[in-house]
């Protein structure tokens, strides 16, 4: 299994920017992909990012151009860089893991999760 921990959300304004960062530790070189997440208060649990090993990524319609994804294998951490941040992108994010070696942001293929870091963006 590979644990998660997300850092890095907090409060802007609208067209601003947040990083956030996911630390992986335990069985990290196990095949995993990895994913953003997001949850708002009222919605369903949303992908928003994914990334494979040979750095290739999907996008959500809603964030393409303004979300990047990446990872740094040799800290083991996830990024999601988010520029012109919309207060409709306001929610609980998470990363997550799953053990696929296509592109999907399809929850339930996602079987390791953090616990999540909010992001909130006033208008």
């Amino acid at each position: 299994h590979v644990q998660l921990v997300e850092s890095g959300g907090g409060s802007v304004q609208a067209g601003g920017s947040l990083r956030l960062s996911c630390s992986a530790s335990g069985t990290t070189n196990s095949g995993y992909c990895m994913a953003w997440f997001r949850q708002g208060p009222e919605n369903a649990r949303e992908g928003v990012a994914q990334i494979e090993a040979d750095g290739s990524a999907v996008y959500a319609d809603s964030v393409k151009g303004r979300f990047t994804i990446s990872q740094d294998a040799a800290k083991n951490t996830l990024y999601l860089q988010m520029v012109n941040l919309k207060p409709e992108d306001s929610a609980m994010y998470f990363c997550a893991a799953a053990k696929i070696g296509f592109p999907s942001l399809a929850r339930y293929l996602y079987t390791e999760w953090g616990p999540g870091t909010q992001v909130t963006v006033s208008s």
